[in-house]
């Protein structure tokens, strides 16, 4: 006696052993042997052999036609056997029974399954739906079929081009057009992305990383709605100050100014203002959603995406010529020694005399022009009339500012490395296409301006930082607990120790035109103002606010893509660049072991790091003649293979691990794909969900 049995959604066969009242010993073909539950054993027969029955059965089931048997099938509760004397005869056979269960089975939009051989035939409406949706996915399949084969002969579809930043980056990947890529790149055995470059769907490598750019930042574009710059309301008193701020010709958002008085008296009064938006932007309202949706402004070559609206910047932006509503610090310093004996927070309005620029004065306002009255300069610019006394006082206290920092720090900082300036030619601050000429020129970090204004900031930022902290107002600081390699900067609402900068507390206070951070800390530091010892119940943010900490969590995250972007958009030009100019050669220094038994080297004159081989075994700091493979302005990436050593190896030892400060703008990192090749293939033969 021989046994049709179903195990585990299979309909397996084989011979009785032994059979007891719930269950029976089975031997399979194999020589495997099952125990089979009773209510499992679907038919029991004598002949044919259980293999020969299985093979006529799959043949019956094949010429079963499933509109008819769904016709014949009773409305109510049925059995397989039922079904087959409906469809065959009443006398069906074995393999007719054993068919039409087999049919049955693998059709549940026609007959939904209601126990072991029981069925029960979906209603007509369900059916129809079923239907369609499996025509619906044979034509999904088909056009998946199509695209990949187009895809394949170096055509691109051209809704696999409308979806193409999806695709890569944030895909769907029960989307037709995810999947035609993943086929496609499966039967070429070429990475997506090179699939998706061999078929013409990236037109431009600027376009490329500009719109990938967008659709993970700004989905929705990067314009504004329409809003009105709100006034403020206080009367803010007239400053006596004559103030001027410090800054590239491209910045339009200008959030800081300085001021000197008291000079030749013994006592001087540095004033550092803040443009003061916080004054008229009150947190909640609609300017202020836009700036938190945001963050931070995006800076790129030749262009940036501001964090206000345009109209909102010029409202508040310290301009030259003009008394602008300020947040204002004044320090009052001994002139002689140059120690601090006092500071004081004021809400005010301060004239800004002049807006002064670093590339047309970095070349002017130099050590030797400070230190030396008598030095002059060819076409000295006339805005410099009256200021060389307080910028020379200036650049000494910001000397010593920066040496007791040190002193704190336990080393020296580093500006041994320049900073690049990126012109993009005719480009005027437009949206660029990515064609446009690029010039590259270098701006020595650590210039006197520079200095100035950076030591200016961090005794702003660290002062009310403290100032903060003593009257219990919460803000968000920026602190590193120690100098040792691998401890990073964090931020959080606690004023802690900023060992890299040398500083007990680190705001971000000075660019609230720009960082969305130091409007919230405007906030706290007017309500400080106003209120003093009170200011903690007044201020919009209170301690342990959770809105602070997901301003902070929101913020990091932000300021790291906008960051990564700019470094990617910097390398991308300094290619261009490299292109552009026909380089072939150029001199690096090595400063890091890379990937893959390659080493990294940062090139001498232009802002380029890359890998390159034939370094292995040469310290830290050698200098090499480096030939330059082919630029790939997609994956931004470039390598290089030594020609030459261009020093002196006696002259050179291993400086030890770069400290990660300096490895900032290293390499940008790879193209991040999230098509996944090695995922299971669309199921072509796949049913639709049982009705």
């Amino acid at each position: 006696m021989h046994a049709l049995f179903e195990e585990a959604g299979k309909f397996l066969a084989g011979r009785i052993l032994s059979e007891a009242d719930t269950s029976a010993q089975v031997e399979l073909d194999s020589g495997k042997r099952v125990k089979v539950k009773a209510t499992h054993i679907l038919l029991k027969f004598e002949k044919p052999a259980p293999a020969e029955l299985i093979a006529q059965a799959q043949a019956v089931a094949e010429t079963i036609e499933l509109d008819l048997a769904w016709e014949f099938a009773p409305e109510d509760e049925f059995g397989f056997a039922d079904l087959a004397r409906d469809y065959f005869s009443e006398n069906a056979t074995l393999a007719q029974q054993a068919g039409a269960l087999f049919r049955l089975y693998d059709a549940p939009h026609y007959f939904r399954r209601a126990g072991k051989g029981r069925f029960k035939k979906a209603s007509a409406e369900i059916l129809q739906q079923a239907l369609a949706a499996i025509e619906k996915k044979k034509a999904i399949l088909a056009q998946i079929d199509e695209w990949a084969a187009q895809l394949g002969r170096g055509e691109c579809p051209q809704p696999i081009r409308e979806q193409l930043y999806k695709i890569l980056f944030k895909p769907d990947k029960n989307a037709p057009e995810y999947k035609a890529v993943v086929e496609a790149s499966r039967a070429t055995h070429t990475a997506p992305l090179d699939l998706l470059q061999k078929a013409g769907a990236i037109d431009s490598a600027y376009q490329f990383h500009w719109k990938r750019f967008l659709f993970e930042n700004f989905p929705k574009g990067t314009g504004f709605p329409a809003v009105t710059a709100p006034v403020i309301a206080d009367e803010l008193p007239l400053s006596s100050a004559q103030a001027y701020s410090i800054d590239d010709s491209q910045t339009t958002e200008i959030d800081d100014a300085l001021s000197v008085q008291g000079l030749g008296t013994g006592t001087v009064v540095l004033g550092i203002h803040i443009a003061a938006p916080g004054l008229a932007i009150q947190p909640g309202s609609a300017i202020d959603q836009l700036g938190r949706a945001r963050l931070s402004t995006v800076y790129m070559p030749g262009y940036k995406i501001t964090m206000l609206p345009d109209d909102v910047v010029q409202t508040y932006t310290l301009d030259e010529g003009r008394a602008n509503p300020a947040v204002s610090l004044y320090v009052t310093i001994d002139e002689a020694t140059l120690e601090f004996k006092g500071s004081e927070t004021r809400l005010e309005r301060v004239h800004v005399a002049a807006n002064l620029r670093h590339d047309q004065l970095d070349t002017v306002v130099t050590e030797e022009w400070l230190a030396n009255p008598a030095f002059e300069h060819q076409n000295e610019p006339q805005r410099l009339s009256g200021l060389r006394e307080q910028l020379s006082f200036l650049y000494r206290l910001a000397k010593d500012l920066k040496a007791r920092r040190e002193v704190v720090r336990g080393k020296p900082e580093n500006f041994n490395r320049p900073d690049y300036n990126f012109r993009l030619v005719g480009n005027n601050g437009a949206e660029p296409t990515g064609d446009e000429q690029v010039q590259i020129s270098v701006r020595q970090r650590g210039s006197p301006l520079d200095l100035i204004v950076a030591e200016a900031m961090i005794v702003a930022n660290s002062t009310w930082g403290s100032w903060m902290a003593e009257l219990g107002v919460p803000g968000i600081y920026r602190s590193q607990a120690s100098m040792a390699p691998g401890v990073k900067v964090r931020m959080g609402t606690k004023a802690l120790p900023h060992a890299g900068i040398g500083v007990k507390a680190y705001s971000w206070a000075t660019s609230p035109l720009r960082r969305y951070t130091d409007l919230v800390n405007q906030w706290q530091i007017i309500a400080c103002a106003r209120h003093g010892k009170t200011a903690a119940l007044a201020a919009p943010f209170k301690p342990k606010d959770a809105d602070l900490f997901s301003i902070i969590s929101s913020f990091d995250a932000a300021y790291s893509a906008y960051n990564g972007y700019q470094a990617g958009m910097e390398r991308f030009w300094t290619l261009k660049y490299v292109e552009q100019n026909g380089i072939t050669e150029l001199n690096a220094t090595v400063f890091k072991e890379g990937p893959g038994g390659s080493f990294l080297v940062r090139a001498d004159d232009i802002p380029l790091v890359f890998p390159v081989l034939g370094a292995q075994n040469l310290p830290r700091g050698a200098r090499l003649k480096v030939k330059l493979g082919e630029v790939d302005e997609i994956t931004l990436d470039i390598h290089g293979t030594v020609i030459e050593r261009l020093d002196d190896p006696a002259d050179t030892s291993d400086d030890g691990p770069v400290d990660d400060a300096e490895d900032d703008d290293t390499v940008a990192g790879p193209i991040a794909i999230a098509v996944d090749v090695n995922e299971a293939p669309a199921d072509a033969a796949a049913a639709a969900p049982a009705a």
